[in-house]
């Protein structure tokens, strides 16, 4: 299933959808360069992003701009190395 359309079939009111939607497009802009041009990664690379604005948004979500950083931050988090603690 392709990103925007787990986004377009969430349980959220319409105004909601709107603004996750618009969240993830705008964060997708600013991260899109991260990931080649390899269409299997840009597809999970784009899953992953979706799934991350569905997780940070409710029905009251309207600010895209919080949405969108938020959803980057949990982005972020799922990517970053594990370090291990030399034990």
């Amino acid at each position: 299933m392709r990103a925007p359309s787990i986004i377009e079939d969430a349980s959220f009111a319409p105004e909601a959808l709107k603004a996750i939607g618009q969240a993830f497009e705008e964060a997708w802009v600013e991260i899109a360069g991260n990931f080649g041009n390899e269409p299997a990664v840009i597809d999970s690379a784009r899953l992953k992003l979706s799934q991350a604005v569905l997780s940070v948004a409710d029905d009251e979500s309207r600010d895209v701009e919080a949405l969108k950083q938020a959803a980057l931050q949990r982005m972020a988090s799922d990517y970053r190395p594990i370090r291990s603690t030399g034990r």
